[in-house]
């Protein structure tokens, strides 16, 4: 089998390494949503090391996933342990013991549960046997104990925040999120695909970083052509994806998609009361459980507007899959080759990817302060919103990096195939929008306009003396 090597991940390896040669009883948690590359993490950094592992069995009963704990243990042990049937998982985990003291390993042992909430299942007694197995028997030992599951929410509240056996027992975490864009070229580069930045951006636009999703990607094809295989076409990865991925995540998760479809559908985000309002959830606790969850598992994201209140918070889908999934497949997968290529002419591809490109500088802010050279400077990043009346206009930022340095860099991202060419009308309009911030803001700090554009700004008499700061999409993919 060609071995794949592992992409990035240095500081979730360096926790994995550091729990095995930690002289103490390791219990690590890894959380991180579907096919984001958790198992592959897990098997990379230890490898033929793991002395025994159960991947939890979806919609399976609790004799079926007792069942399948004992099946493992008789694979491990290579047939030589009796195969007995336990009752309950205080049974398991007390065979388990046994099995791991015959083993008599002279290095530290390894204990992988996967996809824990599947294993987990409702009044099963899982977590009583897990906190039974780590309290009265693997915290004495030279032990590692791996749990993972893609439904953050449930392990962030069943097994972070257990208030049983398992209470505090969790002595790593990782939260393991979609590669960024430097960590997509690089994946790129291990699997020969010779993609300009541009090319990537729009794989990454479309798809995210979620390496399952990225490993479709085939040479010799543009981007164009592997987003029109990979998700219109029946026989691809991504076309019935969406129905997956929120029912393997979520129980009751037709809330959740309630609640993607209504941000999806509002470019400029929504407060947490417009969500309840869009999407015909029921006020009240089982509404900020739903938030809640998306926010944990990272399909949606939150920001505080520029002088505003907590309550004020603007929701935004950004996910990049979801957000492609609703805005062009759901309604053409049926339309057959060469959809996306028709599509990519629109009017509607050109808001999405104003809008995707936008959310993907969002998620690189780090990126952008280094490419600024303020990484050393105490800052927080907002947007703002002033909205418009019958006398006057409202005026949007998208991203106000507010620094401790007495300076606010006003960010406006512009997503464009070529270089971006600001005329006398756009600059006209830019500075009365910087006028009427800090009119209504009354800031009294140095106000600096930045463009991050995909392939820069055209210098001309309009930008000169206009934009204080000028990045491209190649700041994105700084380390």
């Amino acid at each position: 089998m060609k071995f794949t090597p592992l992409v990035g991940r240095l500081e979730e390896k360096k926790i994995l390494e550091n729990a095995l040669q930690s002289p103490k009883a390791e219990m690590v948690s890894i959380i991180g949503r579907r096919r984001v590359g958790k198992t592959f993490l897990v098997k990379s950094v230890y490898s033929d090391k793991i002395d025994f592992e159960i991947t939890g069995i979806q919609h399976a009963t609790r004799q079926e996933q007792l069942r399948n704990f004992m099946l493992q243990i008789s694979k491990y042990s290579g047939g030589s342990f009796p195969l007995t049937e336990p009752k309950d998982w205080l049974g398991a985990f007390y065979l388990l013991s046994k099995f791991l003291e015959l083993k008599r390993k002279s290095g530290k042992m390894i204990i992988f549960l996967d996809e824990l909430p599947w294993l987990a299942t409702h009044k099963s007694g899982f977590l009583k046997g897990l906190g039974w197995f780590w309290n009265s028997w693997a915290t004495d030992r030279h032990i590692v104990v791996v749990i993972c599951g893609s439904a953050a929410s449930w392990m962030i509240k069943n097994v972070v925040h257990n208030k049983g056996g398992l209470h505090n027992r969790i002595t790593k975490r990782i939260n393991l999120r979609p590669f960024n864009l430097a960590e997509t070229e690089h994946f790129f580069k291990t699997k020969k695909l010779n993609f300009d930045r541009y090319q990537i951006l729009h794989c990454y636009m479309a798809m995210g970083g979620v390496p399952h999703y990225l490993d479709e990607i085939e040479p010799g094809k543009s981007a164009a052509q592997n987003i029109d295989a990979i998700c219109f076409s029946e026989n691809g990865l991504l076309w019935d994806e969406f129905p997956k991925l929120y029912a393997s995540l979520f129980e009751n998760s037709e809330a959740h998609v309630r609640v993607i479809r209504a941000l999806a559908g509002k470019h400029k985000g929504l407060t947490r009361k417009e969500i309840v309002e869009n999407s015909r959830l029921p006020e009240g606790g089982g509404a900020s459980t739903v938030i809640e969850e998306l926010l944990h598992s990272g399909f949606i994201s939150v920001y505080q507007p520029f002088g505003k209140k907590k309550k004020d918070s603007l929701y935004r889908l950004t996910d990049e899959y979801s957000l492609f999934y609703l805005q062009f497949m759901e309604n053409n997968r049926q339309e057959g080759p060469g959809v996306w290529q028709q599509l990519s002419k629109t009017q509607a591809y050109a808001a999405w990817a104003g809008y995707a490109f936008e959310n993907i500088c969002l998620k690189h802010i780090p990126q952008i302060k280094k490419a600024l050279g303020i990484s050393g400077v105490y800052s927080t990043y907002s947007s703002f919103l002033k909205k418009g009346s019958d006398e006057e206009e409202g005026i949007q930022f998208d991203l106000l990096i507010d620094r401790n340095d007495h300076v606010i860099n006003i960010c406006e991202i512009k997503f464009y195939a070529a270089e971006f060419t600001i005329d006398k009308s756009m600059a006209m309009n830019y500075r009365n929008k910087i006028a009427t911030f800090r009119e209504t803001t009354h800031t009294r700090k140095q106000v600096f306009l930045t463009m991050i554009t995909t392939f820069g700004v055209k210098n001309n008499q309009h930008s000169s003396g206009l934009v204080d700061a000028e990045l491209t999409m190649d700041d994105l993919f700084g380390g």
